[in-house]
């Protein structure tokens, strides 16, 4: 999503920020391109724009590349040699004390951190202070329109019949004795989805008994195991519809090919269950009280379920994910142990929440989507509550 410059100035006011850097050279930073949408031409050299939080925006741009930013408003400084560029930079700043960039303290937040440590020193060098643009960041990268819920919610009810109807599928299949493998299971979900009108760039992920221990476990037909009586089966899909500016769906159901789930891992998904519900009961909480949260608050308290029942160690990565565009948006992660995830979760955003405990034997996830809305959060599809007997 594009900015308004007003609209920028507004919120860098809000934050009480008294400017936003954008930097690139040679398209390092893809935010700075997205947001400022710039279009295509020739940029060879560092490129600065400057957006203050009030007054006119300040472009500075080499000499050889005086058009390289023409598309934007403002005015235009130039450089060429190295003072030059100090210079004028410097001369940008005016009275800002504080500046926000792609930046993350300790590279906390790595989704941002764009802008390589020496431009950092740099704008040091000259006066303000340099904080990070995160939060910023996700209100132009992570916020759906109303066009874009309504179409996730549609991709939804498609992605839950299909998932639902290739379980079926798996358990025709043991019945009949026919082999059916993760690998059959994936390409069979590809077709439905395309007759769905549902596109995904990779996945889904289908894995039974100890190939769920693996989180991102892909099968491919060398890999791919036969799903038999028994088998624990993993679901981990996402899609979004065929139209420009769609956003996924993304979610994990568990399968037990049998007429009744064995104890074992009826328990280890109680487990899952209750840290998804902790977090996402903690987000509707926060958001209808109208109180801040932060990324790495809702993966302490699902991850605090986990360790008090004594697998911590098998939880080995966040509690979930933004989600836009891409299955992993530029919003807020549910993440205090991969990063620490400061950025607060705001309207208009979605995330994914999706604990997990990975055994040797076997794995276990539970996946939903939670959709927050104007002093409102929910979860945007089917809720799994137990795992499918699905011999029953």
């Amino acid at each position: 999503m594009s900015a308004d410059i007003q609209e920028i100035q507004s919120d860098l006011r809000a934050a009480r920020i008294d400017g936003w850097l954008f930097y690139d050279f040679r398209g390092r930073d893809p935010i700075a391109q997205n947001i400022l949408d710039l279009p295509e031409g020739m940029r060879t050299r560092r490129w600065f724009y400057f957006v203050p939080a009030k007054g006119t925006p300040k472009k500075l741009v080499h000499r050889i590349e005086t058009q390289s930013l023409a598309a934007l408003a403002g005015e235009t400084l130039y450089y060429a040699a190295q003072d030059e560029l100090r210079k004028n930079l410097k001369k940008m700043f005016g009275r800002a004390k504080n500046v926000a960039m792609q930046y993350s303290p300790k590279n906390a937040i790595p989704y941002v951190a764009m802008v390589d440590a020496g431009t950092i020193e740099l704008v040091r060098s000259c006066g303000p202070r340099v904080v990070s643009s995160a939060d910023l960041v996700q209100k132009y990268e992570a916020c759906w329109s109303a066009e874009q819920l309504e179409g996730h919610l549609a991709a939804g009810v498609a992605i839950d019949r299909i998932v639902r109807d290739a379980f079926q599928l798996a358990a025709k299949s043991v019945r009949e004795k026919k082999t059916l493998t993760e690998f059959d299971l994936k390409n069979w979900i590809l077709k439905e989805f395309d007759a769905a009108g549902i596109w995904t760039e990779e996945g889904p992920d289908i894995a039974v008994n100890a190939h769920a221990s693996d989180p991102h476990y892909g099968p491919t037909a060398e890999s791919a195991s036969p799903i038999r009586e028994g088998d624990l089966l993993l679901m981990d899909v996402w899609g979004k519809k065929k139209a420009p500016g769609s956003v996924y769906y993304d979610i994990t159901w568990m399968g037990y090919l049998g007429a009744k789930v064995p104890e074992e891992f009826a328990k280890v998904f109680g487990l899952v269950r209750e840290a998804r519900d902790t977090a996402t009961g903690l987000i509707r909480r926060h958001i209808a009280a109208g109180k801040p949260l932060q990324g790495w608050q809702v993966d302490k308290a699902a991850r605090r379920v986990i360790e008090k029942a004594g697998y911590g160690k098998y939880f080995f990565h966040r509690t979930g994910h933004s989600i836009g565009e891409r299955v992993h948006g530029n919003g807020a992660n549910m993440d205090g142990l991969e990063t620490h995830d400061v950025r607060h979760l705001i309207p208009h955003t979605c995330n994914s929440v999706e604990p997990g405990i990975y055994l040797p034997e076997f794995g276990v996830r539970s996946e939903v989507n939670v959709y927050i809305g104007d002093g409102e959060a929910r979860v945007t599809g089917a809720v799994q509550n137990e795992i499918l007997a699905l011999l029953a």
